[in-house]
């Protein structure tokens, strides 16, 4: 994440989310990106980077991917469903194959 020293404000933040299977596949998909940022810091919801949680930033970020109408929420869980279900893809495929030798 980058900030300005002065005030605190954040204006950079990198992001990833990952998907993994929870079996003995390393079966994975993952999302991120950066998010820009601008602020006012003598607004009423202006948090300063010392002050800041996690959950503060992740609100940030699924604020500026959404897409239309959709909300931050349905952001979030639009891409964790699509992460989820290219390993469910991956899960499934490899249920199929087999590796090894006729011998």
């Amino acid at each position: 994440m980058t900030h300005v020293d002065a005030d605190g404000g954040v204006i950079l933040a990198y992001w990833s989310l990952v998907a993994q299977s929870d079996g003995e596949g390393s079966e994975s998909a993952s999302e991120g990106g950066k998010a820009r940022f601008t602020y006012d810091a003598s607004s009423s919801d202006y948090i300063a980077y010392a002050s800041l949680k996690e959950s503060d930033v992740l609100g940030w970020i699924w604020e500026a991917n959404k897409e239309g109408d959709e909300t931050a929420a349905e952001y979030k869980a639009r891409i964790e469903a699509d992460r989820t279900a290219k390993v469910q893809a991956q899960i499934d495929r490899a249920a199929t194959q087999a590796t090894g030798v006729p011998w």
